[in-house]
């Protein structure tokens, strides 16, 4: 039998995912949620820690309970842009370049990409929203034949694989590496969050259908904003 915590805590989470209560808004008081229950005060409490675990409210002290935009959801057995994913999800991507350049590739990517060591590469660094939130700091380097298409993408444009598709290349299959990292100095000034912060980083390199690289990035995630979800049968796990 489902406890009755557990029932009242996934009524207020599809209320706060239909928007009855707004992004920010302040939720009933525990009095007045234990008497539209009919139960005690401390069961209200039990649900709303529930809710605060999975990201949907936050507390605020002698302030009550905040309602928080829920964290998305991303599949990992297809391929989505962060666009795509944002706008399958009913939010509004943004993005904007603070830093692009060129640099010498790595023996990594040198290896992954195909081309010599050294050869030079255009790299840039862009802040993800959603819903004008800064939530994610997106590095990417690009292959060189990729690269003139990105050398012409602006820099608030909403989508490289949007662009990319436009001019012929179709990004279709992609390479993850998922794993929890601290917030570096710049990470910190981008997202607003203290230095060391808990991040989560997902490395990932991209490729056309025939398995030619077009990307290596590093996306860093503020805590609360995503959560992978993988059906996966055999697993490998690697110690680092």
């Amino acid at each position: 039998m489902t406890a009755q915590y557990a029932l009242i805590s996934a009524e207020l989470r599809r209320r706060i995912i239909a928007g009855e209560f707004a992004v920010g808004s302040r939720l009933p008081s525990e009095a007045a949620l234990a008497a539209e229950f009919g139960v005690t005060r401390s069961l209200v409490r039990r649900a709303m820690a529930q809710l605060a675990r999975q990201s949907l409210v936050r507390s605020s002290p002698r302030g009550g309970w905040f309602a928080q935009a829920p964290h998305q959801m991303q599949e990992l057995d297809r391929m989505q842009s962060f666009a795509q994913w944002a706008q399958a999800g009913g939010r509004v991507p943004g993005g904007l370049v603070t830093e692009r350049g060129h640099r010498g590739a790595t023996a990594r990517e040198a290896q992954t990409l195909g081309i010599r060591l050294d050869e030079p590469l255009l790299c840039f660094t862009r802040v993800r929203t959603l819903d004008g939130t800064s939530v994610m700091v997106e590095r990417s380097v690009w292959a060189p034949w990729a690269a003139p298409v990105i050398e012409q993408f602006p820099d608030d444009g909403p989508s490289t694989t949007a662009a990319l598709a436009a001019a012929g290349i179709h990004v279709a299959l992609g390479h993850h590496r998922i794993e929890a990292v601290a917030a570096s100095q710049q990470d910190a000034e981008l997202l607003g969050v203290r230095r060391s912060s808990p991040l989560l980083q997902v490395s990932r390199v991209t490729t056309t259908r025939d398995g030619r690289a077009v990307e290596l990035g590093e996306d860093r995630y503020r805590a609360g904003t995503i959560a992978f979800e993988v059906n996966a049968g055999e697993s490998t796990r690697t110690v680092v």
